[in-house]
């Protein structure tokens, strides 16, 4: 059996940015990350025909505690995944290649300048060119900027608030508006940047992302589906993981923190890595979701 989603007329590439997002969080998934749904066919849209996503149609069930812990644990093992195979665009060194028999100046320039290009906002191998990233729901998907950056907040604020604060501003009363304008300042000045490397990120990983689905084994196993795949910071899939109520919510961490342990502190920075996830809501789904997304921005500038 098999799961069928399509492209929006609108957005054609939709179901080929998704795949690529899927294809490389399995690359993350075969050595030891979170499960991920598999794609089985993927094409664009066309002005005949809607793109189609064709995915392995999962079943669904309830996990234990067990469950969370090893979701957490690969999950961790996922966001560090990149950090781990940066190496591999760069020289690989004498222990196994022995001298570079290329020379110095043939191959070592191209791979120093594309590990440079992996920063924050690094889209999947395979995304299509010209093609702006997206969030949100299938049916109407947000697109965001694709700009490569060296600092998560610069990235933050211009690839992901700002097209989101463009299209919402219009609608806000002015003091929202002066609020969430200087949340998203303050995000991107870099104050609130640290030393964390860029991490392959879901993206988009509230509760009903994360397919709990039984295993051959007997056992329960988290499956990450609908990503917004991208090189981004390991908290910001953690603090959208405490949106909506994710089942096991306290075993996740608990796996993640003895798998690969958060910075201290990272409890009080969960909103700061979901006001851009709540202003989406805000746009896309109305004002219920102020409340939240005044919080985040205000919690934001006590940090």
């Amino acid at each position: 059996m098999a799961f069928i989603k399509h492209a929006p007329a609108d957005h054609p590439q939709a179901t080929m940015v998704e795949a690529a997002g899927l294809r490389w969080l399995t690359q993350a998934a075969e050595d030891g990350g979170a499960p991920v749904v598999r794609v089985r066919a993927s094409t664009p849209g066309t002005e005949s025909d809607l793109g189609q996503l064709v995915l392995e149609e999962l079943g669904s069930t309830n996990p234990d505690a067990a469950a969370g812990r090893r979701f957490g644990a690969a999950l961790a093992r996922t966001h560090a995944w990149l950090d781990r195979h940066a190496p591999s665009l760069d020289e690989t060194g004498p222990d196994e290649t022995g001298p570079d028999e290329t020379g110095p100046d043939e191959t070592r320039p191209e791979r120093a300048a594309a590990r440079e290009e992996l920063g924050f906002g690094t889209l999947p191998p395979e995304h299509p060119a010209a093609t702006p990233a997206y969030f949100g729901p299938a049916e109407q998907p947000l697109a965001l900027g694709t700009q490569v950056h060296s600092s998560w907040g610069a990235f933050t604020a211009a690839e992901r608030l700002d097209p989101v604060l463009q299209a919402l501003e219009p609608s806000l009363a002015a003091a929202d508006a002066k609020l969430l304008r200087a949340a998203r300042d303050r995000i991107g000045s870099g104050a609130l940047d640290d030393a964390e490397p860029p991490a392959l990120i879901h993206g988009d990983l509230w509760a009903g992302n994360v397919l709990w689905t039984p295993t051959e084994a007997g056992e329960v196993q988290g499956v990450l589906i609908d990503p917004a795949a991208h090189a981004g910071h390991r908290e910001t899939d953690l603090a959208l993981l405490h949106l909506f109520g994710l089942p096991q919510l306290d075993a996740v961490i608990s796996g993640y923190q003895q798998e690969h342990p958060l910075r201290a502190g990272w409890q009080e920075r969960i909103p700061l890595h979901q006001l851009f996830c709540l202003a989406v809501h805000w746009l896309l789904f109305g004002s219920s979701y102020r409340g939240p997304t005044v919080r985040a921005a205000e919690s934001v500038l006590r940090l």
